[in-house]
């Protein structure tokens, strides 16, 4: 029987890599959307045609209730999870002097309780088979390493779900690993423009994109090894060795009409 892994937010970009790593592995994949039905049908149509296993699943993560029965009509169609790879996530602008505490509650229910959440149902189902391996891993940000006070509320929801890793892999030890990766700039987002994100995703020690490939091979490899647990990796080329004092695409935003005025005839 293969294994089986649920994706959160699992229908376009990031997610979307990972369900493909893991359908090409082998695994048997549980796609979670929220509101990306006809993305994530794509998805599984296309992985369907290369013959491999993809189920989709849909609930808001912001509501426990809905967390609880997506696990329960998983366990009720197929069966426990090895793995939750927990890379659904809310991303708001705001600061802390626009700080909306309605706003930041919704961004800690997906971005933090969901995953504990995830975690807890997958050490519930493990313990009734405990000889066999089960892991979590959990979607940080490299800027949980390299902070700015750009994103306020997702900042910190990340920075708490990055401390949860340690004291989670501890909770559900011996029967669960917990692990997290770290990825950098890999996709467009918020008012970014194409030109935007082609100088801001080479501020980098290695100065060049980040595949989202590697970042889902790195879930994979996490998944699979036994071995570790309570670690994360950061998948970013070194961008959280860069450090700058706003979010990389509002740095691109600034350097660039400072190179303007700089050229500009007097």
């Amino acid at each position: 029987m293969a294994d089986r892994v649920l994706v959160t937010g699992g229908a376009q970009r990031l997610g979307a890599e990972v369900v493909r790593v893991f359908a090409r592995a082998g695994w048997e994949v549980w796609c979670h959307y929220q509101r990306s039905a006809l993305q994530a049908e794509r998805l599984r149509e296309e992985l369907t045609r290369e013959g491999l296993s993809v189920e989709l699943i849909q609930a808001d993560l912001a509501w426990e209730e809905e967390v609880l029965a997506m696990v329960q009509e998983m366990e009720r169609r197929g069966g426990r999870l090895r793995a939750v790879i927990n890379n659904a996530s809310l991303f708001e602008p705001d600061t802390g002097a626009t700080f909306d505490p309605v706003r930041a509650r919704m961004l800690l229910e997906v971005n933090l309780i969901a995953p504990l959440l995830l975690g807890r149902e997958i050490a519930r189902q493990q313990a009734a088979d405990p000889t066999t391996d089960a892991c979590v891993v959990h979607v940080l940000d490299q800027k949980v390493y390299n902070l700015n006070p750009d994103y306020f509320s997702y900042t910190t929801s990340k920075l708490a779900l990055e401390r949860v890793i340690a004291l989670q892999a501890q909770a559900l030890a011996p029967g669960v690993r917990v692990c997290g990766v770290a990825p950098g700039l890999m996709y467009q987002s918020g008012p970014q423009n194409a030109d935007n994100f082609e100088r801001a995703s080479r501020i980098n020690l290695l100065r060049k994109p980040i595949n989202p490939i590697d970042v889902a091979q790195s879930c994979l490899f996490l998944a699979a090894n036994p071995s570790v647990t309570g670690t994360t990796l950061c998948v970013d080329n070194g961008q959280h060795l860069v450090p700058l004092d706003r979010d990389v695409m509002f740095v691109v935003d600034e350097l660039f009409k400072e190179s303007e005025r700089a050229h500009r005839p007097a």
